[in-house]
């Protein structure tokens, strides 16, 4: 079948090129470049992040003994400095 597109001149010239240096035409590199992007995709698995936590995951949380504003004093210092 045959259609028209409008396409950017310089994507065009970089098809042109692309098609030559592997030796096809332009219309079977658009067809390949269409049958892919048409294609099913296979259901790329979600990432996942890697679990990097470090010591014992019984241990008692260090952490629990201090309140949010002494916890923020620790992490940024004296507070009236912020």
């Amino acid at each position: 079948m045959k259609t028209t597109l409008d396409i950017h001149d310089e994507l065009l010239a970089r098809a042109k090129r692309r098609a030559k240096v592997q030796g096809c035409s332009l219309r079977a590199l658009v067809e390949d470049g269409l049958r892919l992007v048409l294609s099913p995709r296979s259901n790329p698995r979600p990432y996942a992040l890697p679990d990097l936590r470090e010591g014992d995951p019984q241990a008692p949380d260090p952490l629990e003994r201090y309140s949010w504003p002494e916890l923020r004093e620790l992490i940024y210092g004296d507070p009236g400095t912020r």
